[in-house]
Order: C-alpha cells, then structure tokens, then sequence
C-alpha cells in the first residue's frame, strides 16, 4: 500500500470515528432531551391534579361555611365534615383559631411555657425571651424622665424574628402553635388545640396529653382537663377559624388546603367571611 492509499485509509477511519463519536453524543442528547419532557410532563400534569383538587377543596369549605352562617353557628372545638362535590367526597376538618397561642394577647407565663415545652430553651432562658417578646410587643413603659417604646402588633408568626434572641430554628418549632391573627385571646381552648399546643398547657407531659386527646378524640362530652393549666385554658368558640380540606389528587396522594378564615355573621365588612391566609400541601393519602 503507497503512501497516498495509506493517508486516505486513515482519514476514513478518522472521519468514521467522528461520526460515532457524533452519533453516540446524539443518541446521548436525544435520551436526556426525552428524560427532560417526561419530567416536565409529570410535574405539569402533579400541578394540574393539585390545582384541580385546590378547586373542589375550595369548593367544599365554601359550602362548610355556608352552613356555619346558615345556622349561626359558633365553633368551639374541632369537627369534621364530609362534602359530596364534583364527584368527590370531601373531608372538611373546621377548628376555631383560639387553639392556637395568640402572639398578641398571650400572658408572659404562656410564652415562656411555650418557649420551654415546645422551643426546648431552659426555664431561664424560656423566660428571659418570653420578657424580650411582650416587651417588644407591648411596648417598654416609661422609666422617670424617659420616653418609653410604642406598642406593636405581630402581624405574621414570621415576625418573632425581630425580637431580640429569636433564631429561625426556634421559629420553626413555634410557628404551627402560634397564630398572629387572634385578638383579644389571652387563653387557649383545648378542645381545639393541637397536640404541641396541649403539651404546653400539660407542662410537656406526653401521658395527659395522650390520655386528652383519646377522650377528646372519643367524643367525651366531659374530657378530662385536670391535666392542663387552667390559668391558661378558655373553652369559649371564635369566629376565627382554621378549615382544612382533604382531597384526593392521583395514585396514593391528597392534597390538603388549609384557609384560615375570619367568620362575619353579621356581614360587617360586607362580605359573610375573610380570608386571612391559605396554603396547599401533598401528601401521601390517608388510609
């Protein structure tokens, strides 16, 4: 073979190279390209069910509601009702808001009960913060000759983070317990509290609470409260209230709206209710 012959051969070879070369990256592109579109199809079609159940979710509460101002009714402890809609059974969880920690009324000994059962701080370290709290709440009051601070409003459970001593990680635990909502709620109502939210009024002991929320749970007409602070209990309902709605959204999944609603029987504001705030979560479906 010449020269010429032996040039031209390599070439070839070089050039078939190439192209597997070109057609393996190809191959490659077109496989991750494919992977890509079937993602974004599953994540458009997981929004398209979430947004569709958030619709029927809606739907339900609205009729819940309805209900509530059609009988006039007060709400002073969790109940549950099921909706028939769209083709849908729809579990409807109403709980009244004061079974929550108002951030706005609750004592310093609430605070500083909250701050050591559910934020883990020392009883020292519970109630220095709890001061640093309603201080920045309620204002500093005047010393002789000084001027003093001006009372402030929590406006979101967020703005714990502007009290002095306050980390993000100590937010996190007490947001679910808090609400920055309620007015005028310097006490809590068991009967519609959550499980953190008794572990604080039973002073962190996890046997009352249990034993709580299997009566309570049961129906008991009379639950046991002996196990709770009665300085820090109220049994009265609220016209603010937290509704959860259960909808199915695919294989094994629900999609859970949560609206946080101020009731107005009297239409005060011209309308019947109040949104305050709303959110929407998957999970794994129950049962």
């Amino acid at each position: 073979m010449d020269g010429r012959s032996f040039t031209s051969s390599r070439v070839r070879g070089m050039a078939l190279v190439a192209v597997l070369w070109i057609v393996a990256a190809l191959s490659v592109m077109a496989t991750g390209l494919t992977a890509t579109v079937k993602d974004q199809i599953q994540a458009v079609s997981a929004e398209r069910q979430g947004v569709e159940a958030e619709a029927i979710g809606d739907a339900a509460i609205d009729l819940v509601l309805q209900q509530l101002l059609v009988g006039n009714t007060t709400v002073s402890s969790i109940t549950i009702s099921n909706v028939s809609y769209a083709g849908q059974e729809v579990r409807v969880e109403v709980a009244p808001l004061n079974g929550l920690i108002s951030l706005n009324d609750a004592p310093e000994p609430l605070m500083a009960a909250l701050l050591q059962v559910a934020g883990g701080l020392s009883q020292g370290e519970a109630q220095a913060l709890a001061h640093a709290a309603v201080e920045w709440r309620d204002g500093i009051p005047a010393a002789a000759g000084g001027a003093g601070s001006q009372p402030r409003m929590f406006e979101t459970a967020q703005d714990l983070l502007l009290v002095p001593g306050f980390t993000y990680l100590l937010y996190e635990r007490l947001a679910p317990l808090v609400s920055a909502d309620l007015r005028g709620a310097s006490r809590v109502n068991p009967l519609a509290a959550p499980p953190g939210v008794l572990r604080v009024l039973a002073g962190g002991n996890a046997g009352r609470v249990d034993q709580f929320l299997s009566q309570r749970g049961g129906g008991s007409a009379a639950p046991d409260f002996s196990g709770l602070a009665p300085a820090f209990m109220d049994l009265s309902g609220s016209n603010m209230l937290r509704l959860r709605a259960f909808v199915g959204s695919g294989a094994d999944k629900t999609t859970i709206l949560t609206r946080d609603v101020a009731l107005d029987q009297g239409h005060a504001y011209g309308v019947p209710w109040r949104d305050l705030r709303r959110w929407r979560q998957t999970a794994e479906a129950e049962g």
